[in-house]
C-alpha cells in the first residue's frame, strides 16, 4: 500500500515514518506550512525546513500553506492530502498522532471523505517506552520551541537525549508536563534518522523567548554526509 505521512519535522511525524516503512511503502511526506503560529492543527517552528529533511530522507514532498484559521485550515490538509493522491497514488495517511483527539478525529474525517486508509502508529503508545525507543533506535533531534514552566530558555535548541529525557521525567512529576511534550509544552526539529541518507546541521539560529515561551528560529542549515 503507498501512504502519504504527514509531516510536521518534529520527533512524532518522523518515527511514525519510520513505522510505516516498515510494513508498507511510503510514497510522499506531506506538509502544511501555517502561517499562524497559533495553530490548532500544525506544529509552526521551522516548519520551513521540512524540505530539507524530506531531501535527507529521500521521500518525495507535497506542501501547501494555509492561514490558520480554525476548521478552514482543514480543507487546505484536504487539499494538500488531494495533491498527493493525484501524484503518487497514495491510498492512506500516516500521522504521528500521541492523545490529541482534536487532531486525529479531523484527520480520520478527511481521510473517511476521500476514501483513504489513517493510520496512527503511535496513538496512545506509552510515553516512557516511546522516549526511550526515539532515543535508542537513532535518531537526533532538539528541542525548537518551549510554551510552558519550567522550561528555560536554555531549553531552546537542546538535544533530547538521555540527560534531558531524565529532566523530562522530573518535570512530569513536578510540573505535570506530558513527556512527549503532547500538551504543547515543547516542539521539536529532527535533525537525523536512522533511514535518513544524510543529517542536517544548522548553521544559523537565533531565540526568542520570555516567560517560559520561545523558538528557536533557524535562517541556515545544510545538509551534510554522515
Amino acid at each position: 500500500m503507498k501512504l502519504g505521512v504527514l509531516c510536521s519535522g518534529g520527533k512524532d511525524s518522523w518515527f511514525a515514518c519510520g513505522l510505516a516503512q516498515k510494513k508498507e511503502e511510503v510514497a510522499c511526506l506531506i506538509s502544511v506550512r501555517s502561517k499562524n503560529d497559533a495553530s490548532y492543527m500544525f506544529h509552526t517552528p521551522n516548519v520551513h525546513l521540512v524540505p530539507l529533511q524530506a531531501k535527507a530522507a529521500g521521500i518525495p514532498l507535497v506542501t501547501v500553506e494555509t492561514e490558520g484559521i480554525e476548521e478552514a485550515e482543514l480543507a487546505d490538509l484536504s487539499r494538500a492530502i488531494r495533491l498527493a493522491v493525484k501524484q503518487f497514488g497514495i491510498e492512506g495517511i500516516v500521522t504521528g498522532a500521541l492523545m490529541s483527539v482534536y487532531q486525529a478525529t479531523r484527520v480520520q474525517r478527511i481521510c473517511r471523505d476521500l476514501g483513504l486508509w489513517c493510520f496512527n502508529p503511535l496513538w496512545y503508545t506509552d510515553p516512557n517506552a516511546y522516549m526511550e525507543r526515539l532515543i535508542g533506535s537513532g535518531f537526533s533531534l532538539i528541542i525548537t520551541g518551549v510554551f510552558s514552566a519550567p522550561f528555560t530558555k536554555e531549553w531552546l535548541g537542546r538535544a533530547i537525549d538521555r540527560e534531558a529525557l531524565a529532566d523530562l521525567r522530573r518535570y512530569v512529576k513536578t510540573d505535570r508536563i506530558t513527556l512527549t511534550g503532547e500538551g504543547g509544552e515543547y516542539e521539536t526539529l529532527v535533525l537525523d534518522a536512522p533511514f535518513f541518507r544524510q543529517r542536517i546541521i544548522i548553521r544559523e539560529s537565533e531565540t526568542e523567548y520570555a516567560n517560559y515561551r520561545g523558538v528557536l528560529r533557524i535562517s541556515r542549515a545544510e545538509l551534510v554526509p554522515k
